[in-house]
């Protein structure tokens, strides 16, 4: 398939996708927002993809939303507007919900929609230069999306000083508020990313990652029995899939096993 307004390759069983609006500092608008879908979409229902890799081309990771798109919005009507609105909702969802692990490498400022990007993703490497943000109530707007999921990742109080502040803050003070995974020298950034793409390809089943990634997402939105009960469902469930069977008679046997 071919894209626009991003760059998409697959090696060793990990889909890279590559922001590449680099004149618009790979700012988000309705045809890139489009395209991820499709790009995410693709590499979800590639056999041969395990793990993804989310960047961005150039000097930012993602500077928001693109200032003619914006522009553009005023002039829409409120059906236009929430149908907009949607289709980043779909993007943020799919990413958090894709039955693969989602890997965000930021090599420069991931600002407001860049921000949003990064907190749906499963782990997050941050050079230390890069600032983060959700700025959106400096210009009048709502962090509306992000906040669904911010609220879910660092809690209710860590998510109201950042997006009622809009303030931003650089990888360390991301990393305290366990917003991202870890910092990362920019020098050493993409061997680092490389290595835990490739360590969990290799050393973890792909269908643990899939029902591990869902069971997280789940049991936040039930009742402790209810979570308990899915939880329980879930290992019975598992003890009986190929993958299970596999590594388990790999390590009774000390056998080394790579998936």
């Amino acid at each position: 398939m071919a894209y626009s307004f991003l760059l998409y390759t697959v090696a060793e069983r990990i889909a890279t996708i590559s922001l590449n609006r680099t004149d618009k500092r790979n700012a988000l608008n309705g045809a890139l927002v489009a395209e991820l879908r499709q790009a995410f979409a693709q590499a979800g229902h590639d056999e041969q993809v395990k793990v993804i890799i989310l960047k961005g081309e150039g000097e930012a990771f993602c500077a928001g939303a693109d200032l003619d798109y914006l522009q553009q919005l005023q002039q829409n009507t409120y059906a236009e507007n929430l149908a907009d609105s949607r289709e980043l909702m779909s993007l943020f969802r799919e990413i958090y919900e894709l039955d693969k692990i989602v890997i965000a490498q930021v090599e420069g400022h991931a600002i407001a929609g860049g921000s949003g990007l990064v907190t749906v993703c499963d782990l997050s490497y941050v050079v230390p230069e890069a600032k983060m943000g959700y700025t959106e109530v400096k210009i009048g707007f709502i962090p509306a999306l992000v906040a669904v999921f911010l609220v879910r990742k660092i809690g209710e109080g860590r998510a109201k000083e950042l997006l009622l502040t809009g303030k931003l803050i650089s990888a360390a003070e991301a990393a305290a508020a366990n917003l991202i995974t870890a910092v990362v020298p920019a020098g050493e950034i993409q061997e680092y990313v490389a290595k835990v793409a490739m360590g969990l390809c290799n050393e973890a089943s792909a269908n643990s990652l899939k029902v591990t990634k869902k069971l997280i997402g789940t049991v936040l939105d039930h009742t402790l029995p209810d979570s308990l009960e899915y939880a329980a469902q879930q290992n019975a469930a598992t003890r009986g899939h190929a993958d299970c069977k596999r590594g388990i008679a790999a390590f009774l046997n000390k056998e080394k096993l790579t998936w």
